[in-house]
């Protein structure tokens, strides 16, 4: 292994293998730390946990523990993989995660780069944007786990790090690898362990990654993985074997629990054309809707390729929250969802579609799969997986805001054929 991740969801993970594996690297997402060693063709692997929303302290013992599995098998370098709207709060988990793996890789500086500039995240002054608009004016501000309500990354990071934070600026970007790699530098001399690197086009990230080809840790989105692929190629180690993936034929379901204001869109327009099942978390949570009612309601309409969604108005979740608290809704609703993909997976539906980084969490953690093989692209960010474990389904597991409007029946043709 040449390069290890660490991803602090699964969606991220899946995003991330992608960069990596259309860089031509071989590529494997690992769900969990594995107890046993990676396959000798792995030339990336990437460690996904559902680290993103649980204690700081939990979420470092986790990151660690995948630190010292890839190091273990023989990871030269260690990239950190949050998402690219930066979701974390105060507290963490961003902060104390980076803060850790310092430590542990013994790292002068690590970058910071929440850049993926295909979805329309980008890095300026440091400050992050979405779609061209503040993060905090994107819609993120009201994400019900972690609400995003400052743009400013080094203000935000600074919150969760015992450290000083620094910049590398846009205008030092453009001027190269070399002036990046200097300023770089020079945050590591005034003692700054975290450096916010602006970007806002890929040729940036190639810049970026090119300056960092050395470096004991990198953070950030997937962007960052678009300049790494190319230092190994210029040492000579990469295979050229890629990844294998082979579509599947069966029945297909779809299964949202993002909120968010593309998810949301994206389930209007899926509907609108196959059969939907909405589910509330009040109804979860007294009992009235259970996986089994969904499941025949699944299995009644199979033939429609039909969608079970949770992907309700962000005051509607935050009212059910006030009710029965944010824990106990978000444990109701990914333990509902990974019921029921257990369920449907064991009656032969072989294709599922999960939108939402908790939700795609819960189904992969339900299906005991082992680890993914890549597969082809189907929007940016976002591949087609093929699941190794005791049920071999086809996946593709969607960050809330990735993806066009048409994106599920996009990924169910991916995925296979009826």
């Amino acid at each position: 292994m040449l390069l290890g991740c660490i991803a602090d969801d699964f969606t991220g993970a899946s995003d991330l293998a992608n960069t990596l594996a259309k860089g031509g690297m071989a590529t494997m997402q690992f769900v969990g730390v594995p107890q046993t060693k990676a396959p000798a063709e792995c030339e990336a692997g990437v460690v996904a946990l559902k680290s993103r929303t649980v204690a700081p302290a939990d979420a470092v013992a986790q990151s660690l523990a995948a630190c010292e599995w890839l190091l273990a098998q023989g990871a030269k370098q260690i990239l950190f993989k949050y998402c690219s709207t930066f979701d974390s709060t105060k507290e963490g988990n961003i902060g104390p995660v980076a803060d850790a793996l310092i430590k542990r890789l013994g790292a002068d500086v690590a970058v910071v780069c929440p850049v993926f500039p295909a979805t329309g995240r980008t890095l300026f002054n440091g400050h992050l944007f979405v779609n061209g608009r503040l993060l905090n004016e994107s819609g993120m501000q009201n994400h019900p786990l972690t609400p995003m309500t400052d743009p400013d990354i080094r203000r935000w990071l600074g919150y969760q790090t015992k450290t000083e934070v620094g910049l590398v600026p846009f205008a030092t970007v453009r001027a190269g690898a070399d002036a990046i790699g200097k300023a770089l530098s020079a945050e590591a001399a005034a003692g700054r362990c975290l450096a916010v690197v602006d970007a806002v086009g890929d040729e940036d990230l190639h810049a970026i990654g090119a300056a960092i080809s050395g470096a004991k840790l990198i953070t950030g989105g997937s962007g960052i993985a678009l300049g790494l692929p190319e230092n190994f190629r210029r040492q000579g180690l990469l295979s050229g074997r890629g990844t294998s993936f082979t579509q599947a034929k069966g029945a297909a379901a779809v299964l949202s629990g993002s909120c968010s204001v593309q998810s949301r869109a994206q389930v209007k327009a899926y509907t609108a054309k196959h059969p939907g099942l909405v589910v509330m978390p009040d109804d979860v949570i007294s009992g009235a809707m259970t996986p089994q009612i969904a499941f025949d309601h699944v299995i009644g309409r199979i033939a429609l390729a039909p969608m079970v969604y949770s992907s309700a108005d962000p005051d509607d979740v935050r009212a059910a929250q006030e009710r029965h608290g944010k824990e106990e809704v978000a444990e109701a609703i990914e333990g509902f969802f990974g019921e029921l993909a257990i369920m449907l997976a064991d009656a032969g539906v072989s294709r599922l579609v999960v939108g939402g980084g908790e939700t795609s969490g819960a189904v992969v953690t339900a299906l005991e799969v082992d680890r993914f093989h890549i597969g082809p692209e189907i929007d940016p960010g976002v591949p087609a997986l093929a699941a190794q474990g005791p049920r071999p389904v086809r996946l593709a597991l969607k960050s809330g805001n990735f993806g066009a409007l048409d994106f599920y029946d996009k990924a169910l043709a991916a995925l296979g054929a009826p």
